[in-house]
């Protein structure tokens, strides 16, 4: 199973975004959390932020909204790699199945998220379908949060039912922890303060690749 480490741009300087990115270049991939205020209290980037933003990560686009149907095209444009809505958000399996459409349509993969709250019952309509299945390990909306451990049952539960399935963790994901979600199932650790936070932001991606060997 190969470990793939994603920096998260919430935790960045964004007065020097462009410098930010280029120091998480050894990264596999680069996510971009999107907050609209309703699903979740903060409102953090829209496109626009990202079009001149220059990297060669592949983008992974993580909606915590309530609309997300109303956000795919403007991140589909910008090449996105995957793009994450919550099951919270889309409860009806139509609606999962349009925008999963829409999605692979624009050149996209597709991933589903869930709360820590949220058992994975409630993708079980759409799990085989899916590219991605995330797993929150902190309450969606706030960088900074510690880790919850109690999440990691849910990973494991998903990686004995879907071998091939990739499995990705948010929140709390340090050195420490990423050792956790890899032991649990894990094979793609998104990391902000930890990263960002790090005097030398290549040498915190090895420390959280480590995990992985």
């Amino acid at each position: 199973m190969s470990l793939l480490i994603t920096p998260s741009i919430l935790s960045a300087d964004l007065t020097h975004l462009q410098e930010e990115v280029d120091f998480v270049r050894s990264a596999d991939w680069l996510q971009v959390d999107v907050m609209d205020g309703h699903f979740v209290k903060n409102i953090s980037f829209g496109a626009p932020v990202l079009k001149n933003l220059r990297t060669s990560l592949p983008l992974d686009i993580h909606l915590m909204v309530s609309n997300p149907a109303d956000r795919i095209d403007e991140f589909l444009k910008l090449g996105a790699k995957n793009i994450t809505f919550h099951a919270e958000a889309v409860t009806d399996t139509a609606a999962r199945q349009n925008l999963m459409e829409r999605i692979r349509a624009g050149g996209a993969n597709v991933g589903i998220a869930l709360n820590p709250g949220t058992s994975p019952i409630a993708i079980d309509d759409i799990v085989e379908e899916v590219d991605l299945v995330l797993i929150m390990s902190v309450e969606p909306g706030f960088g900074g949060q510690s880790f919850l451990p109690s999440v990691l049952k849910k990973v494991t539960a998903l990686r004995k039912k879907f071998p091939e399935l990739m499995i990705q963790m948010d929140g709390g994901i340090d050195d420490v922890t990423a050792q956790e979600c890899v032991k649990a199932g894990a094979d793609n650790l998104v990391s902000g303060s930890y990263i960002f936070q790090s005097a030398n932001r290549a040498a915190a991606i090895k420390n959280l690749r480590a995990a992985g060997q």
